[in-house]
């Protein structure tokens, strides 16, 4: 077993978190979701989260046998976690909410969704513990959501663009030489997926890429992608599927952009493109750091939703 502080404040270590003020994102979009069901959750949840939007969300008992890695609280991962877990053990996520960004090929989505009343009463009654790490996370390299794509691809960083908190989100790299069709077919292999979404233009030959996890539908980064010199362009989400005006208006925007765009545009999806730090980095991080505890994945069952 392992101590859950330990194990906490190693994580804070790794990502500088003490570095990061209040989640720029998820300060808003936790009481955007939690207030209209009026769930108390500056009570339920930590102090620290309350503050940070990152952190342990929830505190279990202090001995941890077991470390659940996950990216998003989906309803198939918190019913695996909360089936296998016993008292202690920890979910350590990328998300303290599930997003719903829509199937390209399917049903749009909802967008932020709570996590359901009965699963976190059921983790705080079984003393189970929930850590997050969201922009830090996104910020961090060489361990990170966009590190772990770079360290699969093997790309070697240009330059950082995309600022967003007290870092950067997004990477200029340069890979091996390689064309359009051999990039769709390595990520798809990469990411687990059944498709890679794609728009923009096609190219027999590209070097320079930028990679943006998660939600990377923002045209004016892709303009200065292009600007850098990238060839192609791989992110969670080429085009926001939320149901609502806001994502229909992006929908709309990217559309207009993509007739005039020299990018190949590759989408993994966000959940996917988030995930596969979980996959690579940060099991081998706590195998190593917490020999003594064990190391499960709990990737979700669709990656497109």
């Amino acid at each position: 077993m392992e101590s859950r502080i330990r194990i906490g404040q190693e994580l804070q270590k790794l990502f500088r978190m003490e570095e990061s003020s209040a989640d720029p994102a998820f300060s808003r979009f936790i009481p955007i979701v939690y207030d209209p069901i009026d769930f108390d959750w500056r009570s339920f949840f930590t102090d620290e989260f309350v503050q940070r939007f990152n952190g342990f969300m929830l505190e279990g008992h202090e001995a941890v046998r077991t470390v659940f890695l996950a990216v998003f609280p989906s309803d198939d991962v918190l019913e695996c976690f909360t089936s296998q877990a016993q008292p202690g053990d920890l979910l350590f996520m990328h998300h303290p909410l599930l997003m719903e960004c829509g199937d390209p090929r399917g049903d749009w989505g909802r967008g932020f969704v709570p996590i359901r009343t009965e699963w976190l009463e059921t983790m705080k009654e079984k003393e189970l513990s929930v850590f997050t790490s969201h922009l830090p996370m996104d910020t961090s390299l060489p361990i990170g959501t966009g590190g772990a794509i770079i360290e699969a691809l093997g790309a070697k960083i240009i330059r950082l663009f995309v600022p967003y908190g007290n870092g950067h989100v997004g990477h200029i790299c340069r890979i091996d030489e390689t064309s359009t069709e051999t990039l769709l077919k390595q990520v798809a292999e990469l990411f687990d997926l059944p498709y890679a979404d794609f728009e923009g233009k096609r190219h027999d030959l590209i070097h320079t890429i930028a990679i943006v996890p998660g939600c990377g539908d923002v045209v004016a980064d892709m303009q200065e992608a292009e600007l850098l010199g990238a060839q192609a362009y791989i992110t969670g989400e080429i085009h926001c599927h939320i149901d609502n005006p806001y994502g229909k208006q992006r929908y709309a925007q990217m559309m207009d952009y993509v007739p005039s765009t020299s990018l190949s545009l590759i989408g993994v999806s966000h959940s996917a493109s988030e995930y596969l730090v979980m996959k690579t980095q940060m099991k081998l991080w706590f195998e190593r750091n917490f020999p003594a505890a064990n190391v499960r994945l709990l990737p979700q069952e669709k990656w497109w939703l």
